[in-house]
């Protein structure tokens, strides 16, 4: 599923415009923001309500779904009386425990879906919680976008991609459907592809890609969006992998694989148990002798130890990393713990 527009809804002739162009291309469901939350005073900061007018043209001329985004619940009520199909929350309004609360009691009985995006700052907890919060005020219609976080060193895309955050995301709520904005994510027209295609490959649902009749012309985000025709012809390139395939020897080969990664795990269970243990050892020995817990320089001769070990097995530098971090906060943890058994000191 394809959901396409311009970031923002800047005149009638634009958005007819596009939307046009996009209903030929077989496209039925069509974003335009009408409310800009920017960074900055004095910039574009969206038409507001009179961009509604236009939203439910597009409905009627084109027969296409119209969606927006919202920051508050007066945004909500206004989208439901004028016909909104969906609407999303936003990354920084995700962000704020305060206005999702605000959203998600405006929002049942309006009978919109509701996407929302991941916070800007790499924060599961709250974009968990944005989702919980419209499940308990009884919002049924819910999806997730993921549209990249913020990065001080992200080198090649406007947001740091962070894939495996996604995949934690799906992992949570697998039952929701779950779109990439490869737009906001890129920042470039020339990385919307490839981007795509990476949510393509982990089985995302859809795409939310941002068009524009004359992207130059843009008040918002121009070197992201592109013409309708560039969508097109990016939409063409796209490989699509099936959820799953009914060929009996994948589905035995799978089962395989799956039975060896299955035992692969126990062991790892037991290793990782093992290894507490020896650490609780440790925690206690230290704790004897009143020696500090953490010893920098030497679980910096670990890792090095480590990763050198991993590269040799070809695993990468920053998965190691990530792993034994975890690891060895676990054992920090644990020997943390332990009561304090060491002698009295005696003056």
């Amino acid at each position: 599923m394809i959901i396409a527009g311009p970031c923002s809804a800047e005149t009638r002739e634009q958005v007819l415009d596009t939307a046009l162009q996009l209903r030929e291309l077989g496209i039925e469901w069509f974003r335009a923001g009408l409310w800009k939350p920017r960074t900055y005073p004095g910039c574009f900061e969206g038409v507001g309500e009179k961009g509604l007018q236009w939203l439910f043209e597009v409905k009627r001329q084109c027969g296409m779904k119209v969606c927006t985004e919202v920051s508050r619940a007066s945004h909500v009520e206004a989208c439901a009386k004028a016909g909104v199909d969906m609407v999303w929350i936003g990354a920084r309004t995700t962000a704020n425990p305060f206005l999702v609360q605000e959203i998600a009691q405006a929002l049942p009985g309006t009978g919109m879906s509701v996407f929302v995006k991941n916070p800007v700052n790499p924060d599961l907890e709250a974009w968990t919680g944005a989702v919980e919060r419209l499940r308990t005020a009884s919002q049924k219609k819910i999806g997730l976008i993921h549209r990249g976080f913020s990065s001080f060193n992200e080198k090649i895309y406007r947001n740091s991609a962070a894939w495996d955050a996604v995949v934690q995301m799906r992992s949570r709520f697998p039952e929701l459907p779950f779109y990439c904005d490869p737009s906001h994510l890129g920042g470039k027209v020339e990385y919307v592809r490839e981007i795509s295609q990476k949510a393509m490959d982990l089985g995302l649902d859809g795409l939310m890609i941002e068009s524009h009749c004359n992207p130059s012309a843009a008040l918002s985000d121009s070197a992201q969006q592109l013409t309708p025709a560039r969508l097109a012809a990016l939409l063409d390139s796209l490989e699509v992998r099936a959820k799953d395939t009914e060929d009996a020897k994948y589905t035995l080969e799978l089962e395989e694989f799956r039975a060896q990664i299955d035992a692969l795990d126990e062991t790892i269970v037991d290793a990782l148990a093992s290894r507490m243990e020896l650490s609780r050892k440790i925690g206690a020995l230290k704790k004897t002798h009143n020696v500090s817990i953490i010893q920098a320089r030497r679980w910096d001769t670990v890792m090095k130890r480590i990763v050198r070990i991993g590269n040799g097995r070809g695993l990468s530098e920053d998965f190691v990393h990530r792993v034994f971090d975890e690891i060895h906060k676990g054992s920090v943890n644990e020997q943390e713990t332990i009561p304090d058994c060491s002698e009295p000191r005696h003056k």
